[in-house]
């Protein structure tokens, strides 16, 4: 792996971590808007790979494959933050949910209803729902893009590392206990997603609804999220 300097042969890890690139890819990608190209992720990965093979040092502690990695994820995420495939009225209506959310569960102490933030935003319920489906296809992203409204890197441009990293130990613990305060079914939505790692379909086949139905739910817990997330800041 190394030369007789202490040098990587790049050439050679380059070759040996270019599936683990693809497989980044594929779990991302099934998270994303259908208009996100599995090759443009790929080529964003393999743009962190070449960074981290061009800024490991094992003297830092990490092995270079957790260190490839994160770089590698970094990168796709970097490019998905470029892409922001959300209307400027789509993310208005976001937020506008998000202070919704964050009002009522002030003045209920409890997760509001769909029906109660419809009301609290003055639309048909219909349309609130529609909302929903619209602004999901913005958050399909992994737990680190909770922290922030704008979808710009957390960490300010330093390593990308993982969320759990990311955040000191109270921020993590404030997220644990928002997750925590959701209503079941999308408490369960939530771990199916992001820690078993199903798609949007095989979630609703456990929960026994469409996959509509699911980004909607989908789209509710994370403004929950980010509500409880902003007024703990």
């Amino acid at each position: 792996m190394y030369t007789a300097q202490g040098r990587i042969k790049q050439s050679e890890l380059l070759t040996q971590y270019m599936p683990l690139v693809r497989r980044q890819a594929l779990t991302l990608q099934v998270r994303l808007p259908a208009s996100i190209e599995l090759d443009d992720l790929i080529q964003a990965g393999m743009v962190g790979l070449l960074e981290a093979l061009s800024r490991f040092d094992a003297a830092q502690g990490a092995t270079f494959a957790t260190f490839a990695s994160q770089r590698i994820r970094g990168a796709m995420m970097d490019e998905l933050r470029t892409r922001d495939w959300l209307p400027r009225s789509v993310r208005r209506s976001a937020r506008a949910m998000d202070g919704a959310v964050r009002r009522l569960e002030q003045q209920l102490g409890r997760a509001p209803e769909e029906n109660e933030i419809a009301r609290e935003l003055g639309v048909p319920l219909s349309e609130y729902q529609q909302l929903l489906n619209d602004t999901n296809s913005g958050q399909l992203l992994p737990f680190e893009e909770l922290g922030t409204d704008s979808g710009e890197s957390t960490n300010g441009g330093a390593s990308n590392v993982p969320f759990d990293q990311l955040l000191d130990s109270q921020q993590r613990q404030t997220l644990i206990d928002a997750i925590e305060a959701l209503p079941e079914r999308e408490k369960l939505l939530m771990a199916l997603y992001y820690q078993e790692e199903m798609n949007l379909k095989e979630v609703g086949v456990v929960l026994g609804v469409t996959e509509s139905r699911v980004s909607q739910l989908h789209s509710q817990a994370v403004s929950r999220l980010r509500a409880r997330l902003h007024d703990a800041d």
